[in-house]
């Protein structure tokens, strides 16, 4: 089964940023995220979604 939920350091890894810059992008909105018992866990629709967001922004510029 694939993986819905992937932790701070995994989703900063699948996008080559560092877990602070992603904390960022949480904090602004730009990803979002959950809480599970106390553990922050980013969906991975979350990311594609901000990638997507990226790539329109580029397209657009």
């Amino acid at each position: 089964m694939t993986r819905l939920l992937l932790t701070v350091a995994e989703a900063a890894e699948a996008l080559s940023i560092s877990r602070s810059k992603l904390y960022q992008l949480i904090a602004s909105g730009a990803v979002d995220s959950i809480r599970i018992d106390g553990s922050r866990r980013i969906p991975v629709s979350a990311l594609t979604d901000y990638i997507a967001h990226l790539t329109r922004k580029e397209i657009a510029a």
